[in-house]
């Protein structure tokens, strides 16, 4: 299964960072902790390469906590600030503000000086999609503010948003970069619910995932569905296997794959396989 997936509207939304990033002092790039760098747009380097940098470990309690250690302390070495976050509990979100205000701190002294006693730090937040930037916004301000949901897509043109007196934020759609060159980030992205589903083989997706997992995350397989890793089963059998545990069985009592691999990779997205981080620094 070759994963390609980049609808016209992102065309657009590419531009409209583009054109606004003059605008911002800092720019937020939203990450999913889980794949730290399969989900950072390489576009946005490129755009904010003069702007100072902050990227934000999203759904860090759906991680593994060591390895997300690993990826702050890798980050910070690339002269980057990072904060892991966890939007949907408000966890790290005041580590935010107090980041985004340090490095500014010297700018915000310069203009003072200068009689610009009143501008606000003007911050862009950017991420592909489904990577919960709404949900970060709201979790930001105390309010919904921005529309959520579990598909990529949701956020379609820009807005301002008031944090509070002396920070504004400007949301930008998700975007994605045109072509996936390595479709093992493409799978990843597919795992974690980045690209449209309507465009992606579910059951070959998941037979990908559990031939990850036999080898990177057999203990999250294993305590969540009970079964043997037997060496001899096909990463197919294993799926199978799964959903005999299951018990979803169609008619002959032969298992349904489609509803199968569908729960497997939900289970992955919602945390109910454990906290799995899919790539090292």
């Amino acid at each position: 299964m070759d994963i390609q997936w980049y609808p016209g509207h992102m065309t657009k939304a590419r531009r409209l960072i583009e054109e606004n990033i003059k605008l911002v002092d800092v720019v937020m790039e939203l990450v999913d902790a889980r794949a730290p760098y399969s989900t950072k747009n390489p576009d946005i380097d490129k755009f904010a390469k003069n702007k100072k940098r902050i990227i934000l470990l999203n759904k860090a309690d759906l991680a593994d906590p060591k390895i997300t250690d690993m990826w702050i302390k890798w980050y910070t070495n690339e002269d980057v600030s990072v904060v892991p976050v966890t939007s949907t509990s408000g966890k790290g979100i005041k580590e935010v503000m107090n980041v985004s205000e340090e490095i500014m701190k010297e700018k915000v002294e310069r203009d003072k000086a200068r009689g610009r006693i009143y501008r606000p730090i003007r911050a862009m937040i950017v991420g592909i999609p489904n990577v919960g930037k709404s949900t970060f916004i709201n979790s930001l301000v105390g309010k919904g503010v921005a529309k959520t949901g579990d598909k990529p897509g949701v956020t379609k043109g820009k807005q301002w948003v008031k944090i509070k007196k002396g920070f504004e934020l400007l949301d930008m759609p998700g975007i994605l970069w045109p072509k996936f060159d390595d479709q093992s980030v493409a799978r990843k992205l597919a795992y974690i619910g980045s690209i449209n589903d309507n465009i992606l083989d579910i059951e070959d997706l998941a037979v990908n995932f559990v031939k990850y997992s036999r080898k990177h995350a057999s203990q999250n397989l294993l305590n969540r569905y009970n079964i043997e890793l037997d060496e001899k089963l096909s990463d197919h059998d294993l799926m199978l296997e799964i959903g005999k545990k299951r018990g979803l069985l169609s008619s002959g009592g032969i298992v349904d794959q489609s509803r199968t691999a569908k729960i497997i990779i939900d289970e992955l997205r919602t945390g109910k396989l454990g906290k799995i981080t899919l790539e090292m620094p």
